[in-house]
């Protein structure tokens, strides 16, 4: 049995993003074990972000959006993501940036993740399960990025243009990510997107889950190169 000290050690979170014996060698260097590790990770999020959305205490800063989005559209969560994501998709091109198998995997399988976890998950109708509702959405969207990340396939649209605008204009990636959030949540809670606890436990606690879920995938296959 591992003692406490071993837990916490094995549970510190990853400084860097580790090179393990699935990451590609470039964006589109494909097999059907990486595909399934990408697809798998990023189905993850996708219903870690359906968890966050069906606790009724607020949604992560993109999801809020999707929300606003779908209540005026009338179309499904699903749906407006990805549309979300493709307009997202073509701010890349004057910017120079350009997508690689990850990023159109990114497009669908989170979408599908989302709508899909909105259906089969029941809506929380009290506070305290709306909160592990929460927890459990976090981890979630930490392990899937963890996973889908580590595959090397290209960053989904909106780390994209994050980075990209990082390299254009060589603003902090922090503030340029503080400003293409902020608006996401401003718009879509001006749209009736849900905004609440829930939205600042993700902005508070997720940065922590990716990092702790990178240092699980580099310690559990013993791969680091």
């Amino acid at each position: 049995m591992m003692s406490f000290t071993s837990i916490i050690e094995f549970l510190r979170p990853h400084k860097t993003i580790p090179q393990i014996k699935w990451t590609a060698r470039h964006r589109w260097d494909l097999s059907p074990s990486r595909v399934g590790i990408l697809t798998f990770g990023l189905l993850i999020f996708g219903l870690g972000e359906a968890c966050l959305i069906q606790s009724h205490t607020g949604n992560s800063p993109w999801a809020v959006l999707s929300q606003g989005v779908s209540k005026h559209t009338h179309l499904d969560l699903g749906v407006s993501t990805f549309l979300i994501s493709g307009v997202i998709l073509l701010l890349w091109w004057p910017l120079g940036e350009r997508p690689g198998f990850g990023t159109i995997a990114n497009m669908f399988v989170i979408a599908f993740g989302i709508q899909l976890g909105a259906d089969i998950f029941p809506v929380a109708h009290s506070l305290p399960v709306g909160l592990i509702y929460d927890l459990i959405g976090i981890g979630a969207v930490g392990i899937g990025s963890g996973l889908y990340i580590t595959c090397g396939l290209g960053p989904g649209p909106r780390d994209g243009l994050m980075t990209s605008l990082h390299r254009k204009t060589g603003i902090r990636v922090s503030r340029i990510r503080l400003c293409i959030e902020g608006a996401a949540l401003i718009t879509g809670w001006l749209l009736g997107g849900r905004l609440g606890i829930g939205t600042a436990l993700f902005a508070l606690l997720i940065g922590h889950s990716v990092a702790i879920a990178l240092g699980l995938v580099a310690k559990i296959t013993h791969q680091t190169i």
